[in-house]
């Protein structure tokens, strides 16, 4: 048995060194945009929720402010935009119409974080004003909005980038790298596991998520993750797909419910009330603007409108021949996921804690066993910010460094966001319907063995 560990240092030094020869060439782009103001990249946001505000608002002014800024913000509530620019700390008009928005400010760059359902609408509307697209993930929540987008796309030739930061996280590199390193042989099969705990998996059931026609179920909204991760990973596209999936636990299947909870008058007997007056970012954001849009985001979990499954099988297979088996539960006692690489020379497998109720390690461990015996067991030492590193590493590709080589194609684009929800797409049809769904059913983009570009 072999140990041992890699330090953060050596890890961002194997990673980094297509950067530092970027660095001795002189190709600093935005060195040279801080010299002067009038050079800083040209941002608009649509969606100024959670995930907008700060991640892609006040974070990335803080980091980022001396070579881009914000020309405008838009969200169909007055209320939110409002506070999202305040809170933001950006010197810009705010809008509720998003053509509006574009006509007046010219910017160069969209930044799409409004409900899934409407990404399609403003990714497409972008590239026909000339703007180039940072989109959340998923890239959008059917197969017939994919096909526009991808249309328009064609016809503008303008830039979509998809935000899957979990990429970049080096624990999730690592792996990449051993992969591509051939360390196990010829992938075979993977089983992978992903679990949401009773406090975060429960919270998607409280928000807009909770209706498919806003988030595409939880296949679509959150597995996109981890079906890109797959893509990546096996460097191949899927062909089929096989969904299991119901709704047995949130939802309809409780004695009792109500609106949302702050008025709930079953609050002293659910175990699932939360209190989002402790919260006074969220208060701000969302109690304080109910006026203007109805949404509540204290929703009840038990609400009977819910219409998403709560626990989710999917059996994949992809153009290489590797079997994927993957499930998603959403109601489990903690957070994290269990994935195990099955090849031809051994086994590379690894359990991921995100939240648990018991101490937790400062690193993530890989373990590496190889045919007839031999194991070694790698520490990574997780990684600072949200989405263990992942958030920071993605964000420097995009507005710091972003035409910098990188061996491992972290960088995400249309293609990338299209396979990934395709999976999500054919297995939701697949539980709909009881049978398998062949990817090239929804779309005309060719599964391949090893992947390329459009």
């Amino acid at each position: 048995m072999k140990f041992s560990r890699i330090t953060r240092r050596e890890f961002v030094s194997t990673t980094s060194r297509v950067v530092a020869g970027s660095v001795a060439l002189g190709m600093m782009p935005d060195a040279l945009n801080a010299l002067s103001p009038s050079l800083k990249k040209r941002l608009a946001m649509v969606g100024t929720g959670i995930r907008g505000i700060r991640m892609w608002g006040r974070d990335l002014l803080e980091a980022y402010g001396e070579t881009h800024e914000f020309v405008g913000l838009c969200d169909i509530n007055p209320g939110r935009v409002a506070f999202a620019k305040q809170y933001i700390g950006a010197d810009c008009p705010t809008f509720t119409d998003f053509d509006t928005m574009i006509r007046k400010t010219k910017p160069e760059r969209v930044i799409v974080t409004t409900v899934d359902g409407t990404h399609h609408t403003f990714i497409i509307k972008s590239m026909q004003h000339g703007c180039d697209v940072i989109t959340e993930k998923p890239l959008t929540t059917d197969e017939m909005k994919l096909r526009s987008i991808i249309d328009a796309q064609k016809k503008a030739g303008k830039d979509i980038t998809v935000t899957f930061n979990y990429r970049y996280s080096p624990h999730r590199t690592r792996i990449k790298q051993m992969l591509m390193e051939g360390r196990i042989g010829r992938v075979t099969s993977v089983d992978f596991n992903w679990y949401l705990d009773v406090y975060h998996g429960a919270d998607y059931f409280r928000r807009w998520h909770r209706l498919r026609e806003s988030g595409g179920t939880l296949l679509v909204h959150k597995s996109t993750h981890h079906f890109d991760f797959l893509n990546w990973w096996l460097d191949s596209d899927p062909e089929i797909v096989h969904g299991f999936g119901a709704l047995e636990f949130y939802g309809k299947n409780n004695a009792f419910r109500h609106t949302h909870c702050r008025p709930c008058p079953h609050k002293a007997k659910c175990q699932f009330y939360w209190d989002m007056t402790k919260d006074e970012r969220l208060m701000n954001l969302y109690a304080k603007n109910e006026q203007y849009d109805g949404y509540t985001r204290d929703g009840c979990v038990w609400k009977e409108d819910i219409d998403i499954f709560d626990k989710m099988a999917v059996q994949i297979r992809y153009a290489n021949n590797v079997q994927v088996s993957y499930s998603l539960t959403t109601y489990s006692p903690y957070e994290g996921y269990r994935i195990a690489f099955n090849g031809t020379k051994g086994r590379i497998e690894a359990w991921i804690h995100e939240r648990q109720p018991w101490p937790m390690n400062d690193y993530h461990e890989i373990q590496v066993t190889d045919n007839f015996g031999k194991a070694e067991y790698i520490r990574m030492p997780q990684g600072g910010g949200g989405h263990d590193g992942g958030d920071v590493l993605m964000m420097d590709t995009i507005f710091r460094n972003p035409g910098t080589r990188d061996p491992y194609g972290r960088a995400a684009g249309l293609r990338d966001g299209a396979m990934s929800i395709l999976i999500g797409i054919a297995a939701r049809k697949s539980i709909d319907s009881g049978k398998p769904v062949a990817i090239s059913e929804l779309t005309d983009i060719e599964a391949r063995e090893v992947r390329g570009e459009m």
